[in-house]
């Protein structure tokens, strides 16, 4: 067998474990899961998670991933615990500890300080008579047949498993506090999806002098420099009385020219496209862009209640801001 073949067959072996190991998770998800899950929503603190070596990188993406989706969690490093850092934790907390084998010296020093302070303790072991186990308000089994290593020794079947049980925790707590999108945005302010769900139209449009605006009337020479002066390609037509009369944009120019319309002797009240499509100051951003993807335009006028001209923005606008 050639060195590429061997690489590969390691490879999809090892997939294969881990797969079948995830796999027999599913039968253990059971009541004692529930009853994990009741002590984390009737917690009033946070979820304190605690894991050594492997594990505790395991236990450091679980915390981020309930903290990220509505459950207050943080990590703290066993061993550190022990010096100083159980000052972190308090009565109100609840305690998610993480080892594989159970007995892992540096959690299971903790025990009597949790036990101290009167803290529920979920435990996610492999070995359910372990001392962490049995010391447990509720054990969460994350055991596996075999370690995708071949020397049976590397946590990877087991860490994979332990992963997973703490994506399944986060996503169930997740749908039982009625964690929305808005509410995921708001923990992640500074990514694409917190741009997408917090960011509203008012947030990105052009106001006051820099929102390009004629009358009806005005010529379409007189609209043109008005377009050129603001340099949104397009300007808002208004009635006398201020109300929107309709958009002229750079699309609108090209079907002009193309009709072979004079620039110089028409009214912009003539190649206008009346009204248009519209928007809402306080609309998100994300539904200004799905307007303009469904008509296939690129510039929206934003109106207040009355149906007066507040502002106007274009993908340009949109793209700038991180929408699209």
């Amino acid at each position: 067998m050639s060195q590429s073949s061997q690489l590969i067959d390691t490879a999809q072996r090892t997939i294969q474990l881990e797969t079948e190991a995830v796999e027999q998770l599913r039968s253990r998800i059971d009541e004692r899961f529930v009853h994990a899950c009741e002590l984390i929503l009737a917690c009033k603190g946070r979820v304190v998670v605690v894991g050594m070596g492997k594990s505790g990188h395991i236990g450091r993406k679980i915390a981020a991933t309930l903290a990220s989706t509505g459950t207050p969690a943080f990590f703290v490093h066993p061993a550190e615990a022990s010096h100083g850092d159980m000052g972190m934790i308090t009565r109100d907390d609840v305690v998610l500890a993480l080892s594989n084998s159970g007995t892992t010296s540096e959690i299971v020093t903790l025990l009597p300080l949790i036990k101290r302070l009167g803290l529920n303790l979920i435990s996610m072991t492999g070995n359910p008579e372990s001392i962490l186990a049995k010391a447990a308000a509720v054990n969460l089994d994350a055991s596996v047949a075999v370690e995708a290593c071949p020397l049976n020794l590397a946590p990877t079947s087991s860490t994979t498993v332990s992963l997973v049980l703490g994506d399944a925790l986060a996503i169930a707590l997740l749908e039982a506090r009625g964690f929305t999108a808005e509410d995921f945005a708001f923990s992640h302010p500074g990514g694409a999806l917190g741009r997408r769900l917090l960011l509203k139209v008012e947030h990105v449009m052009h106001t006051g002098e820099r929102l390009p605006k004629v009358q009806r009337g005005t010529s379409l020479r007189d609209a043109l420099l008005e377009m050129t002066r603001k340099g949104l390609g397009m300007t808002v037509v208004v009635e006398h009385d201020g109300r929107l009369a309709g958009i002229f944009t750079d699309g609108d120019l090209r079907r002009t020219l193309d009709k072979g319309i004079d620039v110089r002797q028409s009214l912009i009240d003539d190649v206008m496209t009346a009204r248009g499509k519209t928007a809402n100051a306080d609309m998100l951003a994300a539904e200004a862009l799905k307007i303009m993807e469904d008509h296939k335009i690129n510039s929206l006028v934003v109106i207040d209640d009355a149906g007066l001209p507040v502002g106007a923005l274009n993908m340009h606008d949109l793209l700038r801001a991180g929408v699209m």
